[in-house]
């Protein structure tokens, strides 16, 4: 099976860029399945149902988030009836939405995503370890599930590698989102789970991190409070990871950073 994870789509930059390149990926890739982390969709801030529902035009099977999960206050509504829509899995009992979900492709095969907040440098939040466990538990890798992908939004990088290494074996891939910038160590683990430390941004990378570089120059120079941040508004680029799974065991085959637009380097799996 063949997944495709996009990062963070960051304002109308990173919507446009994913409507205007994923139809034509996704038959060129021939992928099976695509999950995209939609929380900075609306702005930089959140997702709106509009929205929500935008990508999934695009092509998106399911769209996980993160610390803006809730940006937007019609999220804590909509979220209940959106069920390709995951928030983190280690929020709160009680908090509106899903964890995880499992998605099925055209010919049935079933993936189940999972999302998680970090906790180092981020909001106080429950075990992201105990939540993925809780999850693989209930749906475990070839007894119920075809393909399980790990969303770790986390901004320490060590966070996400040791909880790659905790769940080796019984996730298919896990994959960081939140810090924006596409890192260089894809590579599969030796239990067999793929692991990349961050897929990177869909959005305009003239830019900090997708939002127009002016205020957080001036804020990180000059240390005063300033106008929010705006997203930028510049042409936008995907990034992400493509993986092949083993349809035996579930278990990465090979995987490879996927990078389609300006300001940074492209490339494109050419796989058969």
């Amino acid at each position: 099976m063949r997944i495709l994870f996009l990062g963070d789509v960051v304002g109308r930059p990173g919507r446009e860029a994913v409507s205007r390149h994923l139809p034509s990926l996704k038959s060129t890739l021939r992928t099976d399945c695509v999950i995209i982390n939609g929380e900075n969709a609306a702005g930089g801030f959140g997702i709106t149902e509009a929205i929500y529902h935008e990508l999934l035009d695009a092509g998106a099977d399911a769209i996980t988030l993160g610390n803006h999960s809730f940006d937007q206050r019609e999220t804590l509504v909509y979220i209940e009836r959106s069920e390709r829509l995951i928030r983190p899995a280690n929020l709160p009992p009680g908090t509106p939405g899903r964890g995880a979900g499992m998605v099925e492709t055209a010919d049935g095969r079933r993936v189940l995503v999972i999302n998680v907040l970090g906790r180092i440098e981020m909001d106080a939040v429950d075990c992201p370890f105990r939540a993925v466990e809780r999850e693989i538990e209930a749906a475990p890798l070839r007894q119920v599930a075809d393909a399980i992908v790990l969303d770790l939004h986390a901004e320490a990088s060590a966070e996400k590698q040791a909880l790659g290494w905790h769940f080796d074996g019984r996730v298919s891939f896990s994959v960081g989102t939140h810090t924006h910038v596409p890192t260089a160590d894809h590579r599969i683990l030796p239990g067999g789970s793929g692991y990349m430390g961050d897929a990177g941004m869909c959005g305009d990378y003239l830019s900090v991190i997708g939002f127009d570089r002016h205020e957080p120059v001036r804020r990180l120079i000059e240390k005063t409070p300033g106008v929010r941040w705006e997203s930028a508004s510049g042409h936008g680029t995907i990034c992400g990871l493509l993986v092949e799974t083993d349809d035996t065991t579930g278990l990465t085959k090979r995987l490879a950073p996927l990078r389609v637009g300006p300001n940074i380097a492209e490339t494109i799996p050419d796989w058969d």
